[in-house]
Formats: C-alpha cells, sequence, structure tokens
C-alpha cells in the first residue's frame, strides 16, 4: 500500500489533447454533478473542444437527480460530498459505468462498492504547485506566528510579539508521502535551505528517506501528503503526536481524518505542540464551502481549534487556483473520453 497520491486513471495535462481527440468522441455527452459557476463555465468553454455535450448539475449527484444522467455512461463529481452506496447502485441501474471524481482522493466514494456494481471510478491529475505553495505559506505562517500578528494589526497593536519568529533554513522539515504533490513541496523546500527528510512505503523521491518513528521524532515541522485510506486514517495519533518534538509543527493540506483531532487540540493545549496549520479538517463536511456566518457552528473541535492562536485553518481552499481548476475540468473530460474509447 503506497502513500503515494493514488492516479488512477488520471490523465497529466501536457500532451493530452491529442490523445483524446474529438475524432474519437462517441455522440454520448457526459452529467457533470456538484458543478460550482466557475468549474461550469470551464466545462461549457471547453466541450466544443472535445465534441461533447455536457449536462451540468450545480447538485451534488442524488437519487432524486440521477435522471440527468439520460443514458450517459460517464458521469464527472465533485469531492466536497460523499456518494452513498446506494447512489453508486442507482447510477449503475441508469446505465452508469464510469465516475470521474474532480478530486486526487477517493475518500468520498467507496471505490470497491462502486466496482460490485459495474462502476469504474477514476481521478484527476492536477497542478500539484497549487497545493505545494499553499502547503509553503501555511509553513511560513505558522514558524512566524503570522496569526497573532495579523489579530493585533487588526486592532491597532503593532508592538513586536512577544516570541520570535523561526527560520525555515534552521528547522527540519518531515514530508509524509512523496507523491506528486509531496515532491513539489520537496522541490520549493531546497530553495529554503532547510534539512528535509521524507517518509513513504515507496522510495520514488531524491531525498532522505526515514521511518516515520524517525521522521515524527526529528522534525520542527511535519507535514502531510498522503491518501486517506484505512492505512493511514489518525496516522498522527496522540501516540504519533507524543513522539514529536516539543514545539513542533504540523501542517495538512491531505485529509482531515489523517489527524486525531482530540489528540492534536490536547498537544496544542499542553503547549506540546508549536502550532498547526490545517487546510482540511475531520468534520468539516457540511460546514467547508458553506456561509455559516449567520448559522450555529455544531463543530466543538473547530470552535476550540479557531480560538488558538497558533492555530491557522483555511477551507479545503489549498488546491483551488486557476491553473488546477483548468486542469481539473480538463481530465475529468478527458479521463471520461478515454473510457468511451476503450482507453
Amino acid at each position: 500500500m503506497t502513500y503515494s497520491e493514488p492516479a488512477r486513471s488520471a490523465a497529466p495535462r501536457t500532451g493530452s489533447l491529442a490523445s483524446a481527440s474529438p475524432s474519437a468522441v462517441l455522440t454520448r455527452g457526459i452529467t457533470i454533478y456538484g458543478c460550482g459557476q466557475d468549474e461550469a463555465a470551464l466545462f461549457r468553454e471547453m466541450a466544443p473542444r472535445f465534441g461533447i455535450m455536457p449536462t451540468i448539475a450545480e447538485a451534488p449527484v442524488s437519487e432524486a437527480n440521477i435522471e440527468l444522467v439520460s443514458g450517459n455512461r460517464c458521469i464527472s463529481v465533485g469531492h466536497k460530498t460523499p456518494i452513498t452506496n446506494s447512489i453508486l447502485s442507482a447510477l449503475a441501474k441508469a446505465g452508469v459505468e464510469y465516475i470521474s471524481t474532480r478530486s486526487i482522493g477517493f475518500n468520498h466514494i467507496d471505490v470497491n462498492h462502486a466496482e460490485s456494481v459495474g462502476i469504474t471510478v477514476g481521478n484527476v491529475a492536477y497542478s500539484p504547485d497549487s497545493v505545494a505553495d499553499f502547503t509553503l505559506m501555511l509553513m511560513l505562517m505558522a514558524v512566524r506566528d503570522a496569526k497573532s500578528i495579523i489579530r493585533r494589526t487588526e486592532v491597532h497593536d503593532y508592538r513586536l510579539n512577544e516570541v520570535r519568529g523561526k527560520e525555515l533554513r534552521d528547522l527540519t522539515v518531515g514530508v509524509v508521502g512523496t507523491g506528486r504533490i509531496g515532491v513539489a513541496v520537496l522541490d520549493r523546500l531546497r530553495g529554503f535551505g532547510c534539512r528535509v527528510l521524507a517518509y513513504d512505503t515507496l522510495l520514488t523521491a531524491p531525498v532522505d528517506y526515514v521511518s516515520l518513528d524517525e521522521l515524527l521524532r526529528e522534525s520542527d515541522i511535519v507535514t502531510l501528503h498522503v491518501p486517506l485510506n484505512t492505512d493511514t486514517y489518525h496516522l498522527l495519533d496522540q501516540r504519533a503526536i507524543e513522539k514529536m518534538k516539543h514545539g513542533a509543527y504540523i501542517i495538512n493540506t491531505g485529509r482531515g481524518p489523517l489527524i486525531e483531532t482530540e489528540a492534536l487540540i490536547s498537544a496544542l493545549e499542553s503547549g506540546k505542540l508549536g502550532g498547526v496549520g490545517l487546510d482540511v479538517l475531520e468534520g468539516e463536511e457540511g460546514i467547508f464551502y458553506a456561509d455559516c456566518r449567520n448559522k450555529t457552528i455544531e463543530s466543538k473541535t473547530l470552535l476550540r481549534l479557531e480560538k488558538l492562536s497558533n492555530v491557522l485553518i483555511s477551507p479545503h481552499t489549498a488546491y483551488y487556483t486557476d491553473h488546477a481548476l483548468s486542469d481539473t475540468v480538463e481530465n475529468s473530460i478527458i479521463n471520461c473520453l478515454k473510457f468511451e474509447s476503450g482507453k
């Protein structure tokens, strides 16, 4: 089991147009579910180039809108809403044979159940630079205590922080997972001159690989870039966090359940950890991507985290750049066309 990002049916953007030319396209269309306005504009822009007829729905796929499939064998879905097994069964009954998820991760779909009802699930490749850039931003903000600085300046308190910041060149950074995004993070870290360690079950990058235990013991910053599966669920649990250096930082731009949230909060409140940067959070579903300004937040863990001055939280937005979104839409179309053409 690799800890690198899965790449099942993923097609890189460069050179992909020739392999899925409009001449090879069948007359069937593609139904696109859970499609925001920005994605919809890109699908409509790219559709003529590939000779497809997209049916676009803002709502995620559900048993109530299965009819939008309209005989299409291929659909594209977003990652924001879980697809239940009953929905998968209904899709199969409606004739769907292929789902292209507009994400790298599969944790919102039971791939095994999909396969059991005759549906193949494929992910997409998109610019790893989007998440890698965001990861480095969170690292720099964490070690410079940016949240406290910004909060103080907003109330016109311009004094220096009581605690000085740290420079990356003086730190050891541990990268957990060396797939496309992990490697992009490694590339950026080299420019800062810091010591870098890595852990993965596949040793594919030119970096010093160590055991996970050694990485946790040696690293001042631990950044997570692995898929969420049964092997990585609560990868950083209470025992793992206890092995980390006192005052170390955690960055998570992968999936929320990679970290045991209660253990994380305890380590932050006790001072064991120096801070965290979280673009993803356990239990984020129904909160992230929604306007909750006039709603009561039910997640007690989120509220506890937000109160801490050394916790940075962003709403699963690391991937969200012009380049990455264009890659995602294009490669979702290409995945479907390759399936239609038997590739």
